[in-house]
């Protein structure tokens, strides 16, 4: 869900917090009293919202009547979930063993320094958000790395600024 689909419930095309905090209760409404939602109400939250921070976890558990520990370790559990602002576009440096036999490991650092962000941060500007992956499918044409949803094969580091120029 973005504000584009609901164009009613938003003001001026961007939400205020407590515009979500409301969409979100009313989610936590729909979805309470059945078995096994909490994860299906995280992710249209954090869709929502955009990231789960600490306040909106304990608004979540006090709303599903649910331990915020269960909350937190749903969260945690799961590489979807962020508990910090996303950037635009994320970053994914395949790490698994032909990858990072291959220069993985060298992909992360240079990215690390051309946005001056560690793995797991955002950019200041928001613009990226770097992780790493255990496999991306593309070990044959290692080392790999992902945009969103565009993989790219062979990366070299000296390609990555004229990669990450396309966005």
């Amino acid at each position: 869900m973005n504000c584009e689909a609901i164009k009613d419930q938003c003001c001026c095309g961007e939400e205020s917090d407590q515009q979500k905090y409301i969409r979100i209760a009313e989610i936590i409404d729909n979805y309470k009293n059945r078995e096994g939602s909490l994860t299906q109400v995280l992710y249209i939250s954090q869709t929502i919202y955009g990231y789960l921070p600490l306040e909106l976890q304990i608004f979540i558990a006090k709303g599903m009547d649910t331990p915020l520990a269960e909350v937190s370790g749903i969260i945690t559990f799961s590489n979807f979930f962020s508990t910090q602002p996303r950037g635009n576009h994320t970053i994914k440096v395949c790490m698994g063993t032909a990858c990072y036999v291959r220069g993985g490991k060298k992909l992360v650092d240079r990215l690390e320094n051309i946005l001056s962000i560690q793995v797991g941060e955002t950019s200041e500007d928001r613009k990226y958000s770097l992780e790493v992956a255990q496999c991306l499918g593309a070990c044959g044409l290692a080392p790999a790395m992902m945009i969103d949803e565009v993989l790219y094969k062979q990366v070299s580091p000296d390609r990555l600024k004229a990669i990450l120029a396309k966005y």
